[in-house]
């Protein structure tokens, strides 16, 4: 197997905690991800339902758990798609029960064909039943999903049935990270350590920023992971000012800098990780400047994001404390910020984005919107300066677990000082 799967006491654990926040008398339907088409009859690989994946541990299409509470426990059932001899042909076999009972810790498993019937009993006696509705503030949802498409049949057919969205409760659960994705996160940040540094030998004027794409999915695949975590970014010259550049289509300059936001999964939990490297090995003196800058932008995150803070006030500070980095290099004149130095709007032009969001099963994981910062939450650390008229473009990212006395850089072993870069891409 690929990955060492989580234990089935961490989705049962799952189970017990959200079936304590659903009251007495509801149910729980939660369905797998949709396999989606691609065109003629082609499909992409499925990309589990993530929610469903952190309370069974099941990574299979049409999947379906169903959980209805009493006032003294619950009841659970896990629907799979049951496999025959001409799907283990053509697609491999699927999951048996006893596998899925082993993986998931429900012992109520049957097959998908059972579905209708179950919600003509358990629908109208629920109180109300809770579904899943994806919420992120920065969800766009043009297809349809699989538990949308599922929810409006509900409606039609159960048109009295009241229906309540399940996301908030467990965006609240997946926040704080157990031990067991710890150690998932780490693994994945383990094997983002160990394909950057051997990609920085890789780097030269001249290799295309598809090379190093492939290079990197190399050194990542062949280390247990199916994939990047999301579309790698490999921004080289004035596209390092590009936030979310996909094309990776052109040849490293000497001279230039290349920017590589990438990361990969272990077990479905992911790595964010951001470098900015020079092609030729060598950062010029105005490169490393805007470096350093960067570096002490995210040496200071790293200080402020501690427990009791509101993540929109370390946001703010985070902002006043790249004003005067911007100073220093000449961006910006002490005027400019003095116009409102509680929250500097200059900033905005060379540094537009956040620098921290959630990080576990979803790269832009769920939570809170606006969370006070706690002990077990995982964020990213990811300032940046982007300076469009010079083409320097520089962000550096690292995954954070927050500690009751201290944080953990989950990816602090990866170079990032801008000596030891240099050090390890010589030749």
């Amino acid at each position: 197997m690929r990955y060492e799967p989580l234990p089935s006491s961490f989705f049962a654990g799952n189970r017990a905690e959200l079936a304590s926040r659903l009251p007495a008398g509801s149910m729980l339907i939660l369905h797998a991800n949709d396999v989606f088409p691609t065109n003629a009859d082609g499909t992409f690989a499925l990309h589990q339902n993530a929610n469903l994946f952190y309370l069974t541990g099941i990574d299979q299409e049409e999947t379906v758990l169903i959980m209805t509470i009493r006032e003294d426990g619950w009841d659970e059932i896990l629907l799979l798609r049951e496999t025959n001899e001409q799907i283990a042909i053509w697609e491999g076999a699927r999951l048996t029960q006893d596998q899925a009972r082993e993986l998931s810790g429900i012992q109520d498993v049957r097959w998908t064909n059972e579905y209708d019937t179950l919600l003509d009993t358990l629908v109208p006696a629920a109180t109300m039943v809770f579904v899943e509705a994806n919420q992120h503030p920065r969800c766009t949802c043009p297809v349809e999903t699989r538990n949308a498409r599922m929810t409006k049949e509900l409606k039609e057919k159960f048109p009295d049935a009241v229906l309540k969205n399940v996301y908030e409760i467990m965006a609240e659960m997946r926040q704080i990270k157990k031990p067991e994705e710890i150690k998932a996160l780490r693994k994945a940040c383990d094997i983002t350590n160990e394909g950057f540094r051997a990609l920085l030998r890789f780097i030269r004027p001249g290799v295309g920023e598809w090379q190093i794409e492939g290079f990197l999915a190399n050194e990542f695949i062949s280390r247990g992971p199916r994939k990047f975590s999301f579309l790698p970014i490999i921004a080289s010259g004035k596209d390092t000012c590009v936030l979310h550049y996909i094309q990776n289509d052109k040849r490293c300059e000497d001279g230039g800098l290349v920017l590589m936001d990438i990361g990969t999964e272990y077990g479905n939990y992911n790595s964010d990780m951001t470098r900015t490297v020079p092609v030729n090995g060598k950062f010029t003196p105005r490169q490393r400047a805007v470096y350093e800058s960067v570096l002490n932008m995210m040496t200071y995150a790293k200080s402020v994001l501690r427990p009791g803070i509101l993540k929109s006030e370390y946001e703010r500070l985070v902002r006043v404390f790249a004003a005067g980095e911007l100073i220093k290099l000449g961006l910006v004149t002490p005027a400019q910020v003095a116009e409102k130095p509680s929250d500097p709007p200059i900033v905005r032009k060379y540094y537009m984005h956040g620098c921290s969001h959630f990080l576990g099963l979803d790269v832009h994981d769920v939570g809170e919107t606006n969370p006070v910062v706690l002990p077990g939450m995982v964020f990213t650390i990811e300032p940046g300066i982007y300076i469009a008229e010079e083409g320097i473009g520089i962000r550096l990212e690292n995954d954070i677990l927050i500690g009751e006395k201290e944080n953990i850089d989950l990816l602090g072993d990866v170079p990032l000082l801008p000596d030891d870069i240099e050090r390890l891409m010589a030749r």
